[in-house]
Order: C-alpha cells, then structure tokens, then sequence
C-alpha cells in the first residue's frame, strides 16, 4: 500500500472591498419614507376645513382638555371627530361641559362662511357656559 501524496491548492484570500455598500441605507430610507408619506395626513386632527389665515396667529399648545368645534362651509357643525344635528348642537355643548367643566374649545371655522355662521356656533358654546373659546387659524404664506 503506498499513500499519495496530495497537494491542496493555495486559498488567496479575496481581494478587499473598499467600496460602501449602500443597500440597507437605501431600504431604510425608504421605509422613513413610506412611513412619513402614512402619517402626514394624520397628522391634522379632526374634520377639513380650509382654515382662514392670519399674519401672526398666536400658538396653543393642544392638550387633553382641548376639544375642537369645526364648521364646514355647508354649515355642518362637528364636536370632535362627530358630525351633530343643527339642534342638537346646544344640548351636546351643556352634556360636554357639565362632564368636563375644564374642557377648552378652539373652533374651526372654513374660511368661506359667513361670519353669522361662525358667531352662531359661538353663542351656542358662551351659552353652555363656556368662556374659554379660541379660533384656529393658519398663518399667511408670504
């Protein structure tokens, strides 16, 4: 029995790759993206309105007591996210504040209704017995 000698190959190692794999910057770029392009909408609260514009509206900050009161240019009148019959508006306004007599309301009014429409929603809301009423508006692009 004789043995044989074999002789294995040299293995030279691989040349190195100076270059920046740019793969997973990529696929996580797209994924901010993506996930960017779901939230925005979102991102605006309640009903849309096209909002009128100021030149410097002072800025509040939103909070748990915070409950906006949105006018739509038909004159549909939402609280919150809920649209409520013309009259039934007064009896929901009393109903919120006599369960939360802290809640702030801020009003949103489309920019297209007659001032009358808006100072109606405002009665309502100083009738239920609320004082503490602001108007959204969005600051004029220059």
């Amino acid at each position: 029995m004789s043995l044989r000698h074999y002789r294995t190959p040299e293995v030279k190692p691989a040349p190195v790759n100076a270059d920046i794999n740019v793969t997973p910057l990529v696929d996580v770029c797209l994924v901010l993206l993506i996930i960017f392009m779901v939230i925005t909408p979102l991102l605006q609260k309640g009903v849309d309105v096209a909002l009128p514009s100021t030149g410097l509206p002072d800025k509040i900050p939103e909070g748990e007591k915070q409950l906006t009161v949105a006018i739509k240019m038909d004159g549909s009148i939402f609280i919150g996210p809920d649209w409520i019959p013309k009259n039934q508006v007064q009896t929901k306004l009393k109903t919120i504040k006599t369960e939360s007599p802290q809640k702030e309301i801020v009003v949103k009014g489309d920019k297209r209704l007659k001032y009358k429409d808006v100072r109606e929603v405002m009665r309502m809301l100083n009738d239920a017995g609320f004082t503490n009423v602001g108007l959204i508006t969005m600051k004029k692009e220059s």
